[in-house]
């Protein structure tokens, strides 16, 4: 049975690409709403890159909060709380200093991953956020604490999204900078809500990255 104060605490978690023990540099792979750990891998075998260890958990109930990333913090919680301690946990169990972990998400993930970033700020290996922003309404006052310290961060997004507005992608890029991020944010004309070659292409090339400076 559930934890109702901590819904994802049993949450599943898949691994593909290289073991812990061999791995250079690790992704954790956020999926978005109504997906699964499952759909969120089918990106890394695009981005296959040797020495690192891809790392999706599954929400409960396939949707890692409720309601629209847009409402207030409270309305999501406390799945939004859950869902930041299941990163917590992968992270922890790869066994990785951050340095060599990049977060990736898609959609809800996308905005998980990047709340992440902001309420933990650290070095990162990199934080990437395909169709997302970071969470909370209009005008809520952040409380982030911390240094990304030129953490590579990439936010790409549509410019017609139904779902991220693009003023938020662009608040969450200030934000970050300001958390002391290298971020790059990218926005694509009329793409709507999806992944595209280009931003897959980025996900690669930092990937490649990571794994390269531990090697």
């Amino acid at each position: 049975m559930n934890d109702i104060r901590d819904p994802h605490r049993e949450s599943g978690l898949l691994h593909a690409g290289s073991p812990l023990s061999e791995a250079q540099a690790v992704m954790v792979m956020l999926h978005g709403r109504g997906a699964t750990a499952e759909s969120i891998l089918t990106l890394a075998k695009e981005v296959a890159v040797p020495g690192v260890a891809y790392l999706a958990p599954q929400a409960t109930g396939y949707t890692w909060y409720p309601y629209s990333f847009l409402y207030p913090l409270e309305d999501n919680e406390p799945y939004l709380s859950s869902a930041l301690k299941v990163v917590s946990r992968v992270i922890e169990k790869s066994g990785k200093p951050t340095e060599q972990i990049v977060l990736l998400g898609f959609s809800q993930g996308a905005c998980l991953a990047l709340e992440y970033a902001a309420r933990h700020a650290q070095r990162y290996g990199g934080v990437i956020g395909l169709s997302g922003g970071l969470i909370g309404p209009d005008g809520l006052v952040r409380q982030d604490t911390g240094e990304l310290e030129d953490t590579p961060v990439f936010i790409g997004c549509s410019d017609t999204d139904p779902h991220i507005p693009v003023a938020r992608v662009h608040y969450t890029a200030d934000v970050l900078r300001r958390l002391g991020a290298e971020v790059t944010e990218q926005i694509y004309p009329l793409m709507g809500h999806t992944v595209n070659q280009d931003e897959i292409n980025f996900v690669k090339m930092l990937i490649q990255r990571v794994a390269k400076k531990t090697v």
